[in-house]
């Protein structure tokens, strides 16, 4: 009996990671990994290496290894992209987070087969038109992203957006806004890991930390906002979409709940049993005018589509980050 495929493409990176994590549970499940390691120094293997997967491909073989298995494959989950807010090279971005989705939706819907992609919260720029996750394409086009990776992912949203307009989608689509995602397996993202990772080797150690000073007069210093979400609520959402092939459209994926770059660290530093040492320190001058310093989402759609699991919030998310993961000898899922 052939086993069904779930291509994880970025599945070894963070978010990626924990999502192979997941569904690799389900014994009739092969998880396939789409992704480059690169240097073996970096850990990023580390991330997939407690998990059973179906195959590893490279990202150049991918449309060929999806020809010979489209029969067998169930679900394609499109994490792969140009993460880094700070990516000088626009065709670089453009590439990776439009070009490649775009190629890959044609796939799935020449193909029939599910496709589940990554967007993000940075679509929503500053969050002047609030952040609502309408579907319409009217609203879709009003978004206006602060720097070239939320304009790439915003792109992607409108043109999958209308091409379901069209009658031209796969079976399954669906677009998850990713608010900002914390938790195991951001150990080679470097300085784009999550605060509280960032963070954990000085609160491990008992020293400072550094936090960005705030440039609006009524902001305090840390006290942007965020909408912190645990990475496995992002896996259990992926595992119920897998489950309800129905649910289609492009939805936010956040806590609901808006925090402070604060909060999370004193949560950290609560967690590991340390009084809290926080400093502020100037913001880098090349993203001060593109900086957001609200992010909140609004859950009622996911919610209303169906998705019935309790939200992680911050204190809980962190305890268990810290207590299960940054504490231990082996931090990686």
């Amino acid at each position: 009996m052939t086993r069904k495929i779930v291509f994880v493409t970025g599945g070894a990176g963070f978010i990626g990671s924990n999502i192979v994590a997941r569904l690799a549970e389900d014994h009739e499940l092969d998880v396939v990994v789409c992704d480059r390691l690169r240097e073996a120094d970096l850990g990023k293997w580390r991330n997939i290496a407690k998990h059973p997967i179906g195959d590893f491909v490279a990202p150049e073989q991918m449309f060929e290894w999806l020809e010979k298995r489209w029969r067998d494959v169930e679900l394609v989950v499109h994490m792969a992209a140009v993460s880094s807010t700070t990516e000088p090279d626009a065709d670089k971005i453009v590439h990776s987070n439009f070009t490649l989705s775009r190629d890959l939706l044609r796939w799935c819907a020449d193909h029939q087969r599910r496709f589940v992609y990554a967007s993000s919260a940075a679509t929503y720029g500053g969050g002047e038109h609030g952040f609502d996750d309408d579907n319409s394409i009217e609203a879709l086009a009003r978004l206006r992203p602060l720097n070239t990776y939320g304009w790439s992912k915003a792109m992607f949203d409108l043109f999958a957006s209308r091409q379901a307009s069209r009658g031209y989608a796969p079976p399954q689509w669906v677009g998850l806004k990713f608010f900002n995602v914390y938790g195991p397996n951001e150990e080679h993202k470097h300085a784009m890991k999550s605060v509280a990772s960032q963070i954990w080797p000085k609160v491990h150690d008992g020293q400072t930390v550094q936090l960005f000073k705030s440039y609006r007069s009524e902001v305090p210093d840390g006290g942007q906002l965020r909408d912190f979400v645990y990475v496995r609520d992002v896996t259990e959402v992926i595992r119920w979409l897998l489950d309800n092939p129905e649910v289609n459209g492009i939805y936010n994926l956040g806590s609901g709940r808006a925090r402070s770059f604060e909060d999370m660290a004193r949560q950290v530093f609560k967690a590991a049993g340390k009084p809290p040492q926080i400093e502020f320190t100037p913001m880098p001058p090349a993203i001060r005018d593109k900086y957001q310093y609200f992010t909140e989402a609004r859950m009622d759609r996911i919610l209303a589509a169906g998705y019935g699991k309790p939200l992680t919030g911050l204190e809980e998310g962190i305890d268990d980050y810290v207590g299960r993961f940054l504490s231990q000898p082996d931090p990686y899922r």
